[in-house]
């Protein structure tokens, strides 16, 4: 009946597990790829903050590029005066570094008005619109000085400079930048891609006109204000423009060119910016024209303070061949930027670090095909883990989830570590991480409804800790077994049988429910199956389904309380007049086969072997010996603390050899018993004889001396009668059982 129930149950069920273990985990991984495709904000910022951590731990090493900043720093300030200088000043700093060899200078300022300072705008602020007399040719002799915007222009015009201009999209604008840079494209046009601006405030047209280069100075940094990527190319009224950057290795290497490789989807059609070639040098980038910068540590020795260059203190090692920059790190010029180390570093240096490792050829690059990786790996890794949490245990689908994480996460390090490759193992861990914790709630949820249901379904059949088993074990509802040890307690009501034909049945059956709820009740108590109930028969299995290292022990202890309980029963039966009989009780323990037996569609959980018939045989004997309980020596030997008395060495009927067998001592049985001294004391003489062919006159004297004194103990009958019948020793027979 159980059996029959089992397989229904899993028939019913096997659709929807089925249509569970697959669908679950693709909707979810599926809905988790399409965040990954769509990168909202927030995931963006967290992939990016991953990405700045990797470079906590290891930041760029500072290297010996050929790139130097010219800072006009505090301490420029104190000896030049306040910024902004004269552009006299501008055009001695480039005559300065251009006789040192410098290879380009380039400024991360932009001239976009007249200077204040010079002679020509200060005569209207000296003398007025209309001087008379001395002051009019004093004012004529002034504006015969030379003009700062002119100085800086013929500066400029000598070679190598290269300027920058400020992109927006703000109304107001100045001069428009003139782009000397030449753009060739290789592939579809990545044009639609890039950043795009509309105004621009430019350096005034003549110094544009003069400069060797001019580069567009903008970041795009990211929503939180850090500065991940440089533009070496952006856009401006639908044309490509340089950035500072590019213009200046551009310029540095004599270059005229600049060529743009895009990502082709078809010929016609581009997915982004895959590569600059600026020279020699061939720059990876982002679909937007973008480069990941690898931050260095602060690095004392890029930054050389421009009042040092003019006064002629700064070595010409120092400038000769390299790429230097005009900025400024002075705080009150609020020219700073946050970056992904967690410091605050001047916007000149974003460009000057930007220029070392791409100059360095150790750049970090994150191809268009990093994401096709990244949804790789979480959609397969995605599916592994959710198959896994629903149908393996918890314990065992977490750790491997953990361990599939981490390798996820130890893969992204190392890309970053040894390859400079930026793979995102965030986002598909949180895909990873959402198959689990979805597909474990699936399995919990149906885990619980089918405990639920096996556990009320079979709670009025089984043993409790049976149910437990095989609510954690359903795969063991199958045909089949295990061998185990495990220990086994038979028991018997005498003479039910006579009862049930003398007395009321309707009575009889009901006091045999109440003393078969009281024996069951204390074998679960003690944690034992109930193997089956046969009429009045009770079997009870310790350590199977569930193995117990204190079987026997338990077993034992069962034993002895269903000894009481029994006894007890009966006596408050006797005493209202109903001839409730006592309880034979038979324990032994040992190697048997357990498991599911029958057949395809009918099949119990239960005990086959020959420790179960014994222990069944024990229970039958005490009829034979006068006693009550029969413990096996294995069981004896097993257990802590047991008293008892020896029966005598037990040859079962079809067995050859003897099995010991003990009387466990009761507080019931005392005041008829021997004492367990004297007992134990004629029981050596009997196994003497046995073992020494003693002589059994002593231990026969001894046997009437203590029958005389304890006329009602079944032992002392049992050996006395044996020696009646000239059977020696402790080796009893048993001819029928």
């Amino acid at each position: 009946m159980k059996a029959r129930a089992i397989v229904r149950f899993l028939r019913l069920h096997k659709l929807g597990q089925v249509l569970g273990t697959t669908l679950i985990p693709v909707i979810v991984v599926g809905l988790g790829l399409a965040l990954m495709v769509w990168e909202p904000l927030p995931m963006q910022g967290l992939r990016n903050n991953i990405f700045d951590q990797y470079q906590r731990w290891r930041p760029r090493v500072p290297t010996d590029a050929p790139v130097r900043i010219i800072d006009i720093d505090e301490e420029s300030i104190q000896h030049l005066g306040q910024w902004p200088w004269p552009r006299t000043r501008i055009a001695e700093l480039v005559e300065a570094s251009r006789q040192a060899g410098a290879a380009a200078i380039g400024f991360d300022v932009v001239f976009s008005e007249f200077d204040r300072t010079s002679p020509q705008s200060m005569v209207p602020l000296w003398f007025g619109d209309k001087p008379g007399g001395d002051a009019q040719a004093l004012r004529q002799k002034i504006l015969q000085l030379p003009d700062h915007d002119e100085a800086l222009r013929k500066a400029i015009e000598g070679g190598g400079v290269v300027l920058g201009f400020a992109l927006s999209h703000q109304k107001e604008a100045g001069a428009v930048p003139q782009v000397k840079a030449q753009f060739a494209q290789k592939g579809p046009s990545a044009l639609q891609f890039l950043s795009s601006f509309s105004k621009a405030i430019a350096s005034l047209p003549p110094m544009q006109a003069a400069a060797t280069g001019n580069g567009a100075l903008n970041f795009v940094p990211d929503d939180d204000g850090v500065l991940r990527r440089v533009p070496l190319v952006l856009r401006f009224n639908n044309q490509p423009v340089p950035s500072f950057t590019t213009e200046l290795l551009r310029v540095g290497q004599g270059e005229r060119n600049v060529i743009l490789t895009s990502e082709q989807v078809t010929p016609e059609e581009s997915r982004g910016m895959r590569e600059v070639r600026i020279g020699g040098l061939s720059v990876p980038t982002t679909e937007k024209g973008e480069v990941w910068v690898h931050y260095a540590s602060p690095h004392p020795a890029r930054y050389l303070s421009a009042w040092k260059i003019l006064a002629g203190l700064v070595p010409r090692s120092e400038l000769e061949g390299n790429l230097l920059l005009v900025g400024t790190s002075a705080q009150g010029l609020m020219d700073l930027r946050f970056s992904p180390l967690g410091n605050i570093i001047p916007g000149v240096e974003v460009h000057a670090q930007a220029l070392e490792q791409m100059l360095s050829g150790k750049q970090l690059v994150r191809p268009g095909w990093t994401q096709s990786v990244e949804v790789l790996v979480a959609l397969l890794a995605g599916l592994a883990v959710g198959m896994l949490a629903l149908n393996a245990r918890s314990l065992l689908a977490a750790t491997l989830s953990v361990m599939v994480i981490a390798m996820v996460f130890a893969l992204g390090w190392l890309s970053f570590s040894q390859y400079q490759l930026l793979l995102d193992p965030l986002t598909p861990s949180l895909v990873i991480l959402a198959s689990f914790v979805v597909c474990s709630l699936v399995h919990h949820f149906r885990s619980e409804r089918q405990q639920r249901w096996v556990t009320e379904a079979f709670s009025r059949y089984v043993s409790p800790n049976k149910v437990d088993f095989l609510v954690k074990h359903p795969e063991r509802l199958k045909l089949g077994g295990a061998r185990q040890t495990c220990s086994f307690i038979f028991t018997d009501l005498k003479g039910f049988t006579g009862l049930m034909e003398s007395m009321d049945p309707g009575a009889a059956v009901s006091s045999l429910n109440a003393y078969l709820d009281g024996m069951v009740s204390i074998a679960f108590k003690h944690e034992g199956t109930l193997d089956r109930i046969m009429g009045d028969a009770v079997a009870v299995v310790f350590s199977a389904p569930v193995i117990q290292e204190d079987h026997m022990q338990r077993a034992f202890d069962c034993a002895m309380e269903m000894h009481a309980f029994a006894r007890k029963y009966a006596a408050d039966l006797q005493t209202k007049g109903v001839p409730f009989g006592n309880t034979r009780i038979g324990v032994h323990a040992g190697e048997v086969i357990v498991g599911n037996f029958g057949g395809s569609t009918m099949f119990d959980y239960r005990a086959l072997g020959d420790p179960v018939n014994t222990a069944a045989r024990l229970e039958s004997v005490n009829k034979h010996l006068g006693t009550w309980i029969c413990v096996s020596e294995v069981v004896f030997k097993g257990c802590v603390n047991m008293v008892a008395r020896p029966v005598g060495r037990l040859v079962l009927k079809g067995k050859k050899l003897p099995l010991m067998v003990y009387e466990p001592v009761t507080p019931g049985d005392t005041i008829d018993r021997v004492p367990l001294e004297d007992y134990q004391a004629v029981y050596t003489l009997l196994a003497e004889q046995r073992m020494y062919a003693a002589d059994p006159a002593p231990a026969l004297a001894e046997l009437n001396r203590l029958a005389g004194l304890y006329p009602d103990d079944p032992l002392v009958r049992l050996h006395l009668d044996r020696f009646n019948r000239s059977e020696l020793g402790d080796e009893i027979v048993m001819a029928e059982k």
